[in-house]
């Protein structure tokens, strides 16, 4: 089994910075992409950004030029720092990581439970 946990969110100022953390956990033998969605008040649940494990990565547009994707293949640890943050960022951020848990196995993709984002003076 593969537990995936996010941390960092809270409340910041517009303008302000957060930087959230992912770890995953368990049964790993791979992490192929990972990513961080967002589920903002009242709107369906939207990628924020994706990293492969080569480390290329891919922005929303509303992201592109204020937050980076970045990961730590030996930590299992994927990160989202997020800065100019404003009040249309709040919302619940999500993590997920495509995991192989064997050589030649299929990979599946877990989710964290999410973590607050509020953006407010």
């Amino acid at each position: 089994q593969v537990q995936v946990v996010e941390s960092g969110g809270g409340l910041v100022q517009p303008g302000g910075s957060l930087r959230l953390s992912c770890k995953a956990s368990g049964s790993i033998f791979s992490i192929y992409d990972m990513a961080w969605y967002r589920q903002t008040p009242g709107q369906k649940r939207d990628m924020v950004a994706y990293i492969t494990s080569d480390g290329l990565s891919y922005y929303a547009p509303f992201a592109k030029g204020r937050f980076t994707i970045s990961r730590d293949n030996a930590k299992n640890t994927e990160y989202l720092q997020m800065n100019s943050l404003k009040p249309e960022d709040t919302g619940v951020y999500y993590c997920n990581a495509d995991v192989a848990g064997t050589p030649h196995g299929p990979s599946h993709t877990y989710w964290g439970q999410g973590t607050q984002v509020t953006v407010s003076s």
